[in-house]
């Protein structure tokens, strides 16, 4: 998948990261940053009873769509 600011491939990873926080990090083989993401919303999510949780999700978002490897 081509990866890099504004293709396809960034805005695929985005949409994932939308549905399943850390999912477009996985796509783009950030095992770390995925699991990262992946818990930190599901304990945002837990600790402020469904309100704060949207922080990180949507980081996960951004995150996704505008990495670019090295």
């Amino acid at each position: 998948m081509n990866t890099g600011r504004g293709t396809a491939g960034n805005v695929i990873a985005a949409l994932c990261s939308f549905f399943f926080p850390g999912l477009g990090q996985l796509i783009h083989g950030r095992i770390l940053a995925a699991l990262l993401f992946f818990v930190g919303a599901g304990v945002l999510w837990f600790v402020s009873f469904g309100t704060l949780g949207w922080i990180i999700h949507i980081w996960a978002c951004v995150d996704a769509a505008i990495w670019k490897p090295r």
